[in-house]
């Protein structure tokens, strides 16, 4: 379910892993998207279980409909029909819970305790290439957040030992990125998207910065696009201050 959470200074993070849900193979159990061919109502009763789970501290739950570019919209709670195309949202409203959804991309949560300001960036290799995470930034700031405030943690991803790509597109993205070009664990090129979201932050000012520890392609207890192909969704999930009403 909640595979991990935790508060700093009033700024809330959690990651959810595979399980506790209720969809069925291949995409058990707490698959969290709504665009992959699962049954909506399972889906529905996921992400209602997920945020049960998140505490008192946090309200509504707002989902964003991502599309691997780098556009940013500012929310104050659910939309009141379809989430826009977009991947990433910040928000200066307390309570409200930003969500990105995942299977091997970069969830990036970002948090200014201090202005009440969250951002959540869906940073797969596009919107790395795209700086979604810079936009994100941006974004936040206009709302009064400071980065050298801000924490920034990552949930699960492919990690740089497992991500092959053509050596073209590692240079390529090397190029917009410098310090992503890496090679896999069996010796071809690949790209670290981890490494290239911290260096974005730190060059942006954001000196509070970790990785997540877990690769989803090597981990049976998370979802991963490039494993299963058909598979489901994790979330990440960001917020500031308490839910008041």
């Amino acid at each position: 379910m909640i595979a991990q959470q935790y508060s700093t200074g009033g700024a809330h993070f959690a990651f959810t892993d595979r399980w506790g849900g209720v969809s069925a193979a291949p995409y058990e159990r707490l698959n969290l998207g709504g665009a992959v061919g699962d049954d909506p109502e399972a889906v529905a009763a996921n992400r209602a279980l997920a945020a049960a789970a998140l505490g008192p501290t946090a309200g509504p739950v707002v989902w964003m409909n991502q599309v691997h570019g780098a556009d940013v919209a500012v929310v104050d709670g659910p939309w009141p029909g379809e989430a826009p195309a977009v991947d990433a949202m910040v928000t200066a409203t307390p309570g409200a819970v930003l969500a990105v959804l995942t299977a091997d991309c970069v969830p990036v949560l970002l948090a200014d305790p201090v202005a009440g300001v969250a951002g959540a960036a869906h940073a797969g290799r596009p919107g790395l290439a795209a700086d979604v995470v810079g936009a994100t930034l941006e974004a936040m700031a206009a709302l009064g957040a400071d980065p050298g405030r801000v924490t920034a943690r990552t949930g699960p991803s492919v990690c740089g030992s497992c991500y092959e790509v053509p050596a073209e597109l590692r240079d390529e993205v090397e190029a917009l990125v410098p310090g992503t070009a890496g090679t896999t664990s069996w010796g071809t090129p690949a790209i670290d998207i981890p490494a290239g979201v911290r260096s974005q932050l730190r060059a942006r000012g954001v000196r509070d910065v970790a990785l997540s520890p877990v690769c989803t392609l090597e981990s049976a207890d998370h979802f991963s696009y490039r494993r299963e192909r058909v598979t489901g969704r994790l979330a990440g999930y960001v917020w500031t201050g308490g839910h008041h009403g």
